[in-house]
């Protein structure tokens, strides 16, 4: 724990302010830019006495404030819509965000659409004055940066106040946006949304849910490891490489303790700690195909299970090139009771099998189904992945992969195919290893 906030604090200095009982510096932080605040949180009754402690801190610095709803789960695109709207109207100096990745998200997303006109969108981006009034054009990498670029205006800035271990949203660059009618998920990704400031309070997470709970520690693996088999030949190998030393095994034994003990605090510490690691993961390095699939899964499966399913299957695929990434993993897995063999004289695709077996179990200990089709999914979904891999949008998580797949090339169907096909049966062995790796 002690090595997981020197990692936070050297990367983000004074800006996160993390720890318990800190609700009361969300104040404090927003005053470094003006005097009005639009404060976007939670109206729900578990978010009550957080939402009552970061008004207070607003009132003792004098700072005036206009409140509204959060997001619902994964970010439907008319909250954002109705976000951007009262940014625009009440063009607060800074815009204090309390919620869970969804809010958080959706908070980052309504700001772009409050800061540029829809005629400068169709002016520097070059799309249809339709496509132009909505958050579509800004899908990718690097959209924002450009528009600020254009037009000389920065964003508001954002004071990010999470509240569940879980997306690490409040310290990073991305803000996922879903169409509730298509069931597809989208990705904003540019350094120009990333919250200016940002503050954890670990024991506003004491009455998390199970579900949610284990949901979000799920998705913390998933940044952790994702962007750790993704990492080989990289210069931020050993750095993604440390992270997910400390933050994965973080991440399992505080859910091993809450599992029986959910107001444990000390767990739950651990647990914030574990899950905002892996927000600094994906801050030096990007997420691949387990994230690119549960984009299409929204209507089946929260994020953090999809990714956990899908994790199995792609890490035993990606096995030939990521052999050190498994023995890291593969060592944890052990420690913590979910591998049986000795990890360190398995190499090759049986120390892949090793591990996403590990992981399997992992998912069996959380109650967590392991394949797609016990856990709702069906072929539509399966289609919608598959063309979801084709969207230009989208692109990066497949540059990510430590196998990358070309559609091009027909990579998607030869591949990717097989192995969504073994994720939705549960079967590791028709995981189809590309030609010239087996």
């Amino acid at each position: 724990m002690k090595e997981a906030e020197a990692l936070l604090k050297d990367w983000k200095k004074e800006h996160y302010v993390f720890g318990c009982g800190v609700l009361n510096s969300v104040g404090k932080l927003a005053r470094e830019f003006g005097k009005t605040v639009l404060l976007v949180g939670s109206s729900s009754k578990w978010a009550l006495k957080s939402m009552e402690d970061i008004v207070r801190s607003l009132e003792e610095n004098g700072l005036s404030y206009l409140k509204v709803s959060g997001a619902k789960p994964n970010t439907p695109r008319e909250d954002v819509y109705r976000i951007a709207l009262q940014i625009a109207m009440y063009k607060p100096d800074a815009v204090v965000a309390f919620g869970g990745g969804s809010t958080l998200d959706a908070v980052k997303a309504s700001n772009i659409l409050a800061t540029f006109t829809p005629y400068e969108v169709e002016k520097f981006l070059g799309v249809s004055w339709s496509e132009a009034c909505t958050i579509d054009p800004y899908f990718g990498t690097g959209v924002v940066s450009k528009m600020k670029e254009a037009t000389g205006r920065g964003l508001t800035p954002m004071v990010a106040v999470q509240a569940a271990s879980s997306s690490g949203s409040h310290l990073t660059k991305y803000s996922n946006v879903t169409d509730p009618v298509a069931g597809q998920k989208k990705l904003i990704v540019d350094e120009a949304i990333t919250p200016k400031r940002a503050v954890f309070d670990y024991t506003v997470t004491l009455t998390t849910s199970e579900s949610l709970t284990v949901d979000g520690g799920l998705d913390g693996i998933s940044h952790l490891w994702e962007v750790f088999m993704g990492a080989s030949n990289k210069p931020y190998f050993e750095k993604a490489k440390q992270l997910v030393e400390v933050g994965v095994r973080l991440i399992i034994r505080g859910l091993k303790t809450l599992r029986n003990d959910p107001v444990n605090l000390k767990a739950r510490v651990g647990l914030g700690l574990g899950t905002d690691l892996g927000g600094y993961a994906i801050m030096v390095g990007g997420t691949s195909g387990p994230h690119l699939g549960s984009f299409s899964l929204v209507d089946v499966l929260t994020h953090g299970r999809a990714c956990g399913i899908l994790n199995i299957y792609y890490t035993l695929f990606f096995s030939p090139v990521i052999q050190e990434q498994l023995k890291t993993l593969g060592l944890i897995l052990a420690e913590e009771g979910f591998i049986a063999e000795d990890v360190s004289k398995l190499e090759g695709l049986n120390l892949g099998m090793a591990v996403a077996k590990g992981l399997t179990r992992l998912l069996e200990f959380l109650k967590i189904p392991t394949s797609l089709e016990n856990a709702g999914a069906g072929v539509k979904h399966m289609n919608r992945m598959l063309d979801a891999a084709k969207d230009p949008a989208l692109r990066m998580k497949l540059l990510n992969m430590p196998i990358p797949l070309n559609p091009d090339k027909g990579d998607i169907e030869n591949y990717m195919k097989p192995l969504l096909d073994a994720a939705f049966k549960g079967r590791l062995e028709d995981v189809k290893i590309m030609e010239g790796y087996v």
